[in-house]
């Protein structure tokens, strides 16, 4: 009686510790696809200046955290039913998991590594080709970087006169975009460029998505081991009962 007893609060202690990470792991799948949904939003405009940029990112992301977010409600389910055979499968499935974020982790960091090449590049080119037709997007987003970032060209406003050939300095240049402003005052508009600026901005936020995303990826590896253990136990059970 004794031993049946411990083995009942033992499965009780393991269902309940399964539960707290179901739920810590459905938070981990919401913070996922929100840290997606704002590279794609607030990011995104910054990413598509760089050569190397793959517009796939955000949506790897969103993809998993809204996958996360529907396998760790459907595990609740598992968990309070206790099939071993759901616990199993719920294990191998966050295995994989962990591998995927392990991946972006590690994609992440890559890709840090390659920001300032890419966009030495890419802030050139797409000055190169700054309003003409058919490059509205790179025109907005490089407009919107110097209005955000307060910076004038790649790196210096100076840039604009040395393409061949020579442009005028953007509005967007300008301390005060919304007024009346001289692009050819050096003291109406920035003069900073604004390669460092956006290098340093995204290495920064980089740097805390990759972190979160490796932090994160530690998740499904306790979820692997409780779900087996307690599948274990649950077999173990019905093998007691039996004898």
């Amino acid at each position: 009686m004794s031993k049946h007893f411990q083995t009942v609060v033992t499965m009780a202690c393991m269902k309940s510790l399964l539960m707290i990470f179901n739920l810590a792991f459905w938070a981990s799948g919401l913070a996922i696809l929100c840290a997606g949904i704002w590279m794609q939003v607030d990011l995104h405009k910054y990413l598509e200046l760089n050569v190397d940029f793959s517009s796939s990112g955000p949506y790897v992301f969103v993809g998993t955290g809204a996958l996360i977010l529907l396998i760790s409600s459907l595990a609740c389910c598992c968990t309070v039913k206790g099939q071993p055979s759901l616990l199993y499968l719920y294990g191998a499935f966050l295995a994989v998991v962990f591998v995927i974020e392990l991946s972006l982790a590690s994609s992440i960091y890559a890709y840090k590594d390659n920001l300032t090449e890419g966009f030495d590049k890419g802030l050139n080119q797409s000055m190169t080709r700054y309003g003409i037709p058919g490059t509205q997007q790179k025109t907005e987003d490089f407009d919107a970087m110097q209005t955000t970032l307060k910076c004038c060209g790649s790196h210096s406003y100076e840039d604009w006169n040395n393409l061949s050939p020579a442009r005028p300095v953007p509005r967007s240049c300008c301390r005060l975009p919304h007024i009346r402003c001289d692009t050819q005052d050096e003291t109406q508009i920035w003069t900073q460029g604004c390669f460092h600026k956006v290098v340093d901005f995204l290495d920064t936020n980089m740097k805390v998505i990759g972190g979160a995303a490796l932090g994160v990826a530690l998740f499904p590896l306790i979820g692997t081991v409780l779900s087996c253990l307690l599948a274990a136990n649950i077999n173990k059970t019905k093998y007691e009962q039996m004898a």
